[in-house]
């Protein structure tokens, strides 16, 4: 681990919280629509604002001014949801979509509660139909996370599902794409709760990530696809032993722009914030995630 290394982690994150908190204005949902007209879009990028906002809060390691901007970031999404009740309303027109349930679970892991969502989460994860979802592997890891935060048992065989990702058939290294890469990146972050348990991951998985993530981080820092390699670093630091990378993150830092938003690396962002926002804003969200898990894990190895 290099102070360095942290130091820019930490710069990283501030800046592009600072961001979204300039920001909050586009993240708000349509106003009189009914909620099935609402974008999916939309609802994903609050969804994942909350989240980012969140791990902040959970991590408690940024200073004063980046936790009041996460705690008004999660103020606001937590309102425009309706203080759960957007998501209830959402749950019930349609009991087997997951996603209501999967955005709530990111306000109860910041202590935000709706009771009646979680009683009747409850009822659908004890349905048979809650067994056969149409998912792929890493998207039913992805509920049973989003169980897991309002208190419900593992009712899936959490084994057999990650022994159906593509991580988790340890496939040949060079076979991975962008989408499969996503995949690898969100089954670690279903399986530690972004971070808060290490040894979500079992030693096999825990092995082969340390062997071929240091290629893929180069991979992906040569060619500057900066979500990517974003989520890639947040991996490392969801590791038992993390690598910590600081050559990546030293390019990570410069490919951030000076008002804090980090571009996706694939398409090149306006000058405008508000055009930029909607091709930008998920690498920025990631930038916020990484930055705070790796200051939090660096502070957690050091004492």
């Amino acid at each position: 681990m290099d102070v360095t290394t942290v130091r820019q982690a930490q710069h990283v994150a501030d800046q592009a919280m600072a961001w979204l908190g300039r920001m909050r204005a586009s993240f708000a949902l349509p106003r009189d629509v009914p909620h099935w007209e609402i974008p999916g879009n939309s609802l994903k990028a609050l969804a994942e604002v909350a989240m980012a906002a969140a791990v902040v809060r959970r991590e408690a390691v940024a200073g004063p001014e980046t936790a009041r901007t996460a705690e008004e970031l999660l103020d606001f999404a937590w309102r425009e949801y309706g203080d759960g009740e957007l998501l209830h309303t959402m749950q019930r027109h349609t009991p087997p979509a997951t996603h209501p349930l999967e955005i709530y679970s990111n306000f109860a892991m910041a202590g935000l509660h709706h009771p009646p969502l979680e009683r009747f989460a409850a009822h659908l994860a004890g349905l048979r139909a809650a067994a056969v979802p149409e998912h792929v592997p890493n998207r039913r890891l992805a509920v049973v996370a989003a169980q897991r935060r309002i208190g419900l048992p593992d009712r899936d065989d959490v084994p057999a599902l990650v022994a159906q990702t593509w991580l988790g058939g340890t496939p040949e290294p060079w076979m991975l794409d962008t989408y499969n890469a996503y995949g690898v990146t969100h089954t670690v972050f279903h399986l530690t709760d972004w971070g808060r348990n290490p040894d979500g991951i079992d030693p096999r998985l825990q092995e082969y990530l340390h062997r071929w993530l240091p290629v893929w981080v180069e991979v992906f820092t040569e060619t500057r696809s900066w979500d990517l390699l974003g989520e890639l670093l947040a991996v490392d630091v969801c590791l038992s032993e993390p690598d910590w990378y600081p050559q990546a993150w030293e390019q990570l830092a410069a490919g951030q722009r000076e008002d804090g938003m980090l571009p996706n690396g694939i398409t090149r962002p306006s000058d405008d914030p508000l055009h930029a926002f909607t091709n930008h804003n998920h690498p920025t969200i990631v930038a916020a995630v990484a930055g705070t898990l790796t200051v939090s894990r660096a502070l957690a190895v050091a004492s």
